[in-house]
């Protein structure tokens, strides 16, 4: 069945607006009035009161539960198996769930990605307190690397803005990259520009299996890349507009980095992409050869998925440096719908055949793991 455009949730940008009427940065504050008067703060997942089992942590902005901070949660679930509820709030904070708290789940109280927000504004080029600046990894507002992470209903953002910071030529600013195998998120949010969301390995040679559900992401250039053999199943990819630009391109929705042994990459299916762009401003993707390894094979699918007219549909692909052509990788459409899917230049669109697109199923990149079972 061929993915539709339908209704977008509030996009960052959007989001950011609406805050500005409320007087605060991203529409909530960090103690929000309702989120202290709910009778059920933690909707159907108990309380401290009626704790599911000692590894349930419950984190809420104005100290209903056990903590107030993410951050706090997560340094206190040492060992593996914890599950953090998160109550309705923003959370301005950085986190990291290091390789020692494996099989950790996040959950939005709420069921509604829209009321847990987990956001910070560090970017490549901001500068670190002790000298040097992040760089890209170290710009992301939540880093994950434990294996079997789970998060459900969850907003991650990162809302650095070039706008604000003229001079900053490092613009790269992740919301969450995320490392392990068996991640998976499930009706998530990330928001951002460049870079928003990293979905990476450990290391080069490290499988990482991560899958993406019913998910929205948004950004400007490469703001989905990574080595990891990640599944974008149902989600929707929305692509921003660039005014202080004078043309186009505006960015790529996707930059994998697949390892040149790696047999899997991206897999986008069922999806859609749409955008606030002018028809045409945006490629679907590049191929990124990282200097690490300069033997990488970027592998990129989209099968099954509406294009909006945001893409260009008579190029789709770029190089992001002449040395790696985006021919030479493994780039490939199947049963694509919409006006950025249609071919003009077959040369440029490869398709996989019936016979080849068997091979390009989530099945076939997750192996024995069922995180949409």
């Amino acid at each position: 069945m061929h993915a539709q455009p339908d209704q977008f949730p509030l996009s960052r940008r959007g989001f950011l607006a609406a805050s500005a009427a409320a007087g605060t940065l991203l529409g909530l504050t960090a103690d929000p009035a309702w989120a202290r008067t709910r009778p059920r703060p933690f909707g159907r997942y108990g309380s401290p009161a009626a704790r599911r089992d000692p590894r349930t942590l419950y984190v809420h902005p104005a100290g209903v539960g056990d903590f107030t901070t993410v951050r706090d949660a997560v340094a206190a679930a040492t060992g593996s198996g914890y599950t953090l509820v998160i109550a309705p709030g923003v959370y301005r904070q950085t986190v990291a769930v290091d390789p020692g708290r494996a099989s950790m789940t996040w959950i939005g109280a709420s069921e509604d990605p829209c009321d847990v927000v987990i956001v910070y504004d560090n970017a490549a080029g901001t500068p670190k307190p002790g000298g040097g600046t992040h760089g890209t990894t170290g710009s992301a507002t939540t880093t994950v690397q434990a294996d079997g992470f789970t998060a459900r209903w969850i907003t991650f953002a990162n809302d650095w803005l070039r706008a604000d910071h003229p001079d900053v030529t490092g613009t790269q600013a992740v919301a969450l990259k995320v490392q392990g195998d068996r991640s998976a998120f499930h009706h998530c949010r990330f928001l951002g520009h460049q870079d928003t969301l990293y979905a990476d390995s450990m290391a080069l040679g490290t499988v990482a299996r991560q899958y993406f559900g019913h998910c929205y992401a948004e950004g400007d250039v490469d703001f989905v890349f990574g080595r990891a053999t990640a599944v974008f199943d149902r989600c929707h990819f929305r692509t921003l507009s660039r005014t202080e630009l004078a043309g186009a391109p505006y960015g790529f929705v996707f930059a994998p980095s697949t390892a040149g042994a790696g047999p899997l990459g991206y897999l986008v299916t069922r999806s859609r992409v749409s955008s606030e762009a002018p028809d045409g401003y945006y490629k679907l993707a590049r191929p990124w050869v990282p200097s690490s390894d300069p033997t990488a094979r970027p592998m990129l699918t989209v099968r099954d998925t509406w294009l909006g007219p945001g893409i260009d549909a008579v190029a789709p692909y770029a190089n992001m440096s002449d040395s790696h052509p985006w021919q030479n990788q493994r780039f490939a459409e199947y049963r694509n719908t919409g006006p950025g899917a249609v071919v003009h230049v077959p040369g440029n669109r490869p398709q996989l055949s019936r016979a080849q697109a068997r091979a390009h199923t989530r099945e076939a990149c997750l192996g024995d793991w069922r995180p949409y079972a």
